[in-house]
Formats: C-alpha cells, structure tokens, sequence
C-alpha cells in the first residue's frame, strides 16, 4: 500500500472517532441550535396554511424558493463560497434536492387532500424512524440500537395521541393518500442521511442553493401544467408576507441551520425533530390562536420529549461512553 494511501486511511480513522465522540453527548451550545432550529421548522406549517389559502400550494412553494435563491446567489459570489466540484458533488447536491423538495413536496402536496391534518402530522413524524433505518445502513457511527428504537415508536405515539382525534382518514383515496405522505418522510430522511454520509465537505449555503434550484425547476414545471400561469393567481398581502416568512426564515436560515448541525450531529439526532415539531406547533397554536390544550396533548407532549431526550442522548451521564466507542480522542 502506497504512504499517501496510508495516511489517507489513518485520516479517515481519526475522522471516525472524532465523529464518534462528537455524536456522544451534545454541547449546551448545539442542543440550543437544535432546539432553535426546530422552534423555526415549527412555526412553518402556520404560514404555509396562510399562503396555500390564496395561492395554489405549488406555485406558493415554487415563490418561497425563489425568494431564497435570490438571497442566497449574491451571497455565495460576494462571499466566493466554493461551488461543489466534479460530477459526484453535483449529482449529490441535485439529486437530494430533487429529493428533498421536488418529490416530498409533491406526494406531500398531493397526499394532503385526501387524509387529514392529524394523520399527517403523524406519518411525517415518521421521518425520523426511517432516518434512523437508513442511518444504520448507511452511517457507519450511527448504529441501531434497541433502546432508540423503542424511544423513536414511543415518539411517534406521542405524536399519536395528541392528534388521535383527527386521524380519521377522509376523501375518496385516503389509503393511497397516506402512502404519499409517508414515502414523503421517506424521501426527506434519506436525503439527509446520504447527504450525511457524502456532503462533508460542502458549505451549507452551497447545498441549500443547489437542491432549491434542483426542487424549483421541477416543480415550477408542474405548477405551471396543472396549476395555470402565477399571474393569474390572487397574490394576497398574506401570501406575499407568508412566503416572505418561510423563504427567510425556514429556507434559509432553518435550511442552513439544518446542515450546520448535521455535520456535528448524527443524521438520527437532527431528524428527530420530526417528533417534537408537531407538539410545538399544538403549543404554538394554544398561545396565539386561542386553541385549547387537553391532557392527551399533555400525555402525547411527554411521550415526544421523554423519547428525544434518548434519541439526543440527554439522559446519559456526561462521561458514559456509547457502545462501540473508542475511549479517547484520535487527532
């Protein structure tokens, strides 16, 4: 074997472990990121209700990502930010685009007619289980273990619970509806784990910009054929404002935010908002819309924190090591 092959091994193995240990326990500094970042992801399916109430929901998602890509490209040319490099970093960056926001919104898009909101809240909380499935094939840190297992369906029960009243599926294709949105969850769960395991390297603004424009361009397609031109569409101020909101705040500050933390988290750990983005938004809706808190939120909520709290690993001691893990840091 060549030196530059083995040093480039001995790289790799000291990566491993720092990555390893990074994923032990979070920093206070990094679970507050985490919890920003999902108070902002919570806060979007508000603005999208508003935006979606005047304007067609693709061409409303089409116009929020286009007001983020105007943001971002003069960014990454003032800032000269490296573009990714080669055919495989482009294959990856467009690839999990299209994943992530043309093909998860549209059976999103479309799943939503048919079953109601409480059943979709619970089948998006989905994505972290499939994340965790996925993690485990494909992440070498980021193995199965039983305990998370169970904490991730006690999650999704929580979730369960607090929506159990509005999980009666409705419409004429509520089974076919309901596939959709859990293939969606699907879709945004891989996306993260390969982007994870192949996307160390890119900067997060580089990534938002070209999976925006991999999700854009499709879906302005589709708007266009089976929603008619944009100009004919009844262009609200709440509309305008909303999709002001979810292209600032969820696009590209939650977007990035997202990609910050998963190079410093596990694929699982970041997906696990999944889980408690729906009980914030119950909250959120208790304080500013007047809508009212039972004891089954209150029963779903505890089930939702007790279960992040194993999967962030918060309930471990600080110098408690995870199975598997080496017993010091290799620089």
């Amino acid at each position: 074997m060549r030196a530059d092959e083995l040093r480039g091994n001995a790289s790799m193995a000291g990566h491993v472990t720092i990555s390893r240990q990074m994923q032990q326990r979070m920093s206070p500094f990094i679970l507050f990121v985490w919890v920003l970042t999902c108070a902002i992801w919570s806060t979007v399916w508000l603005f999208i209700k508003l935006g979606v109430r005047d304007v067609p929901p693709a061409a409303f998602a089409v116009y929020r990502m286009a007001i983020a890509l105007a943001v971002l490209v003069p960014v990454i040319s003032l800032r000269r930010t490296p573009w990714p490099r080669g055919r495989s970093e482009w294959t990856l960056v467009l690839g999990t685009g299209f994943i992530l926001l043309g093909v998860n919104y549209a059976l999103l898009n479309w799943g939503i007619q048919y079953i109601s909101s409480g059943l979709t809240a619970v089948l998006q909380a989905m994505t972290p289980v499939f994340g965790f499935v996925f993690a485990h094939v494909l992440l070498h840190d980021e193995r199965m273990t039983p305990l998370k297992g169970l904490a991730l369906t006690l999650g999704v029960a929580g979730v369960g619970i607090i929506f159990w009243d509005q999980m009666a599926a409705g419409g004429t294709r509520p089974v076919l509806g309901s596939v959709a949105v859990t293939a969606g969850a699907a879709c945004v769960a891989v996306a993260y784990v390969v982007m994870k395991r192949r996307g160390a390297r890119l900067e997060p603004s580089v990534i938002l910009t070209g999976q925006l424009l991999a999700g854009a361009v499709p879906l302005a397609v589709y708007s266009r054929i089976v929603e008619g031109s944009p100009f004919g569409f009844h262009w609200t101020g709440t509309a305008v404002l909303s999709g002001l909101y979810l292209a600032l705040l969820g696009s590209l500050a939650g977007g990035w935010l997202n990609y910050w933390l998963l190079k410093r988290i596990g694929a699982t750990k970041l997906l696990s908002m999944g889980l408690i983005e729906p009980l914030i938004a119950v909250l959120l809706g208790a304080l500013f819309l007047g809508e009212t808190l039972t004891m089954r939120t209150t029963l779903g909520g505890l089930c939702i924190l007790l279960a992040v709290a194993v999967v962030l690993d918060l309930l471990r001691a600080p110098g408690e090591r995870l199975a598997g893990s080496p017993n010091h840091v290799t620089s």
